[in-house]
């Protein structure tokens, strides 16, 4: 059987070129390709999926008017022009559906951009995202670090209070023992006067007992 572009398939099926298209995109009618890696479907094909459009036509009712013969190569030109008219409509169609072929790739790659697109803009939103956790994390362990230098200089401040607290404490035990070895002072001076007085008191006797055995 013939094979045919999407074109002519549509010519003989009577349907648009873009419904045959969509067919071969979504697997619905099988297609080739030939050497110029352009779509072609055998007609046998176009016959099962949509049907082969029969053209026939109208009757005319003509005259039998005698007409002389013409001559033969003037016949050979006709055929010949006829071929490459339609060898032309044949290129032209091909043209026209390597076109269409191509706006249909230009359609993909679009669909295909948009879509990575999307992508990239969704893991862009993510990495956004990230950082934002990041900076906040950042920043709790700042706040976490001014918190502890706040606690350390508390602590700094506290301590010379403390170290007030012993030296006092230091100073009244010291005048505490000052005071107790005052005492034992007094208390040794005063034994040591009541010896003296004792002392005088003896050598007093013996001075009056010495005057009166003398006199």
């Amino acid at each position: 059987m013939a094979k045919v572009g999407a074109q002519r398939a549509a010519v003989l099926t009577g349907k648009s070129k873009s419904t045959i298209q969509r067919a071969m995109n979504s697997g619905k009618l099988s297609y080739e390709l030939d050497q110029n890696k352009r779509r072609i479907i055998d007609v046998s094909e176009l016959e099962r999926v949509f049907g082969i459009v029969q053209t026939n036509p109208q009757p005319t009712t003509t005259t039998a008017v005698a007409t002389p013969s013409k001559p033969k190569s003037q016949d050979l030109e006709t055929i010949l022009e006829k071929e490459r008219m339609a060898m032309q409509i044949k290129l032209l169609e091909n043209q026209l559906s390597t076109s269409q072929d191509q706006i249909d790739d230009l359609r993909d790659q679009r669909d295909k951009w948009e879509k990575q697109a999307s992508q990239m803009l969704i893991t862009s939103q993510y990495s956004q995202r990230q950082a934002e956790d990041l900076r906040a994390q950042i920043k709790e362990r700042a706040e976490r670090a001014r918190q502890k230098r706040l606690q350390m200089q508390n602590a700094k401040t506290k301590t010379p209070q403390q170290h007030s607290d012993v030296v006092q404490r230091r100073s009244e035990s010291v005048q505490h023992s000052s005071v107790n070895k005052n005492r034992d002072l007094e208390a040794q001076m005063q034994k040591l006067k009541a010896q003296n007085e004792n002392t005088s008191k003896d050598s007093a006797s013996v001075f009056r007992f010495w005057k009166k055995a003398r006199g």
